[in-house]
């Protein structure tokens, strides 16, 4: 297949966390909404009538709250299991659309639609704009180009220009229509550029895609990257990155969580680590990799200037690797007992899992241990404690160390219900 004759749309769902809250709660069109991060602390997502009022992506939620009383602006905290369940669906639907996909993001998804018939795919990208929000009734925006930068530049110009309809096609645009509207577009929108590298291309000169577009790749790659050159010839039509079919598995895993309340006794410091190794370990065993070692942290308010600042971490070199959680939660509180001191209160803990690369079928023996029968009752244990928990809800089987109350646990003040992950918070329809 020639590289520089390609169809690569970018499918991305419009606002999606706002979207998905809008979806149950009809009544939330055309209000200005917020969803908030961890603790109801910063914006981590915005409907379009907030982006109107100025709010900034990450601005804190304690900044906003004159505005939101002056504008009704209505904040929800971040429900992560609804999110992720209305991912799955649209990632499943697009999956329809072409045998070869590539799920960037929680809201994004490339599929190459080379070789299809038709040379002008606008209309199919309208059918899959229209799928999406006749299914599951999120609206999605579809960039089409010769490459997966083009695709994400198209979708961005879909988003931004209500002339597209939510479907912009650059391979059916001749080549000035392309050069005209490069000349529009800011060289900041340009993936792998944004705000980071836009002003130091504005000092050169280069404001616009066309600039970027025109420019030497061989002479932009010794001022800046590979990376660069890469991109210039991505938006000259050369595919420089392929797409990924199957996800690469994680060269580590990070949970981490600031706490609601501060917390100083170390029982709820080991309850909230022991959550955070369930969760790494979950996501470990979904890649069927096993951990070589675990780094466990906790640390003080930075901004607490009545209290001393402390902050330690530990990482503990397993025996052998392993994704047990059972085994994973004995080294990361034996670790987090090493750190704790007492008189402190503090605000975050968190876990990470390093030496990953090692599939669960090649792990290293151990020279002294039962292998073959202790690994067998280990992963039939996990697999027991995982497919009830998929299947009656995360939590209905947890390591005791856990706890139960976890008054510390992070603040979700105005959290929608799981809609479509939890029975007993089903919508109901009455008459």
């Amino acid at each position: 297949m020639d590289k520089n004759n390609r169809s690569i749309a970018l499918i991305d769902v419009n606002n999606f966390y706002v979207s998905c809250e809008r979806v149950f709660n009809p009544k939330l069109e055309g209000r200005p909404v917020v969803v908030l991060s961890n603790n109801d602390g910063c914006a981590v997502a915005r409907s379009n009538e907030v982006k109107a009022l100025g709010v900034r992506m990450g601005q804190p939620w304690f900044q906003l709250k004159d505005l939101a009383k002056k504008h009704g602006i209505i904040a929800y905290s971040s429900n992560y299991a609804l999110y992720a369940d209305m991912s799955n669906r649209v990632m499943e639907i697009l999956a329809m659309f072409s045998p070869d996909q590539e799920i960037y993001s929680i809201d994004e998804c490339f599929l190459d639609l080379t070789g299809f018939k038709t040379k002008n795919l606008a209309p199919y990208g309208q059918h899959i704009r229209q799928t999406i929000k006749q299914w599951t009734g999120l609206p999605v925006c579809v960039g089409i180009g010769s490459t997966k930068t083009l695709a994400k530049l198209a979708n961005h110009m879909a988003k931004k220009n209500p002339e597209w309809n939510g479907v912009c096609d650059f391979n059916s645009l001749s080549f000035q229509q392309q050069a005209d509207w490069f000349q529009r577009t800011g060289v900041g929108e340009i993936w792998s550029i944004g705000k980071r590298l836009a002003p130091r291309l504005q000092e050169i000169g280069i404001k616009t895609v066309l600039d970027l577009k025109t420019a030497s790749p061989s002479q932009m790659r010794a001022r800046f990257s590979v990376v660069m050159e890469k991109t210039i010839r991505e938006i000259n039509g050369t595919a420089c990155i392929e797409l990924e079919e199957i996800n690469p598995s994680r060269k580590q895993i990070i949970s981490s969580r600031s706490f609601g309340i501060p917390v100083s006794d170390l029982a709820s410091l080991e309850e909230s680590v022991t959550l955070y190794i369930s969760r790494a370990a979950e996501k470990l065993r979904r890649q069927q990799s096993c951990a070589g070692s675990v780094h466990v942290s906790i640390r003080t308010s930075r901004f607490n200037e009545n209290k001393p600042y402390y902050a330690n971490s530990m990482t503990i070199a397993l025996p052998r690797q392993t994704d047990n959680t059972i085994l994973l939660t004995k080294a990361a509180l034996w670790g987090l007992r090493k750190i704790y001191r007492r008189g402190h209160k503090y605000q975050k803990a968190g876990v990470v899992l390093f030496e990953l690369m090692v599939p669960t079928q090649y792990r290293q023996l151990d020279l002294f241990g039962a292998i073959p029968v202790t690994d067998t009752k280990s992963s039939k244990l996990m697999s027991v404690m995982d497919q009830i928990n998929s299947r009656m809800g995360r939590g209905t089987l947890k390591i005791a160390s856990e706890g139960f109350k976890q008054p510390w646990k992070m603040k979700q003040g105005n959290k929608s219900p799981n809609y479509t992950t939890n029975w007993n918070e089903l919508i109901c329809v009455t008459k």
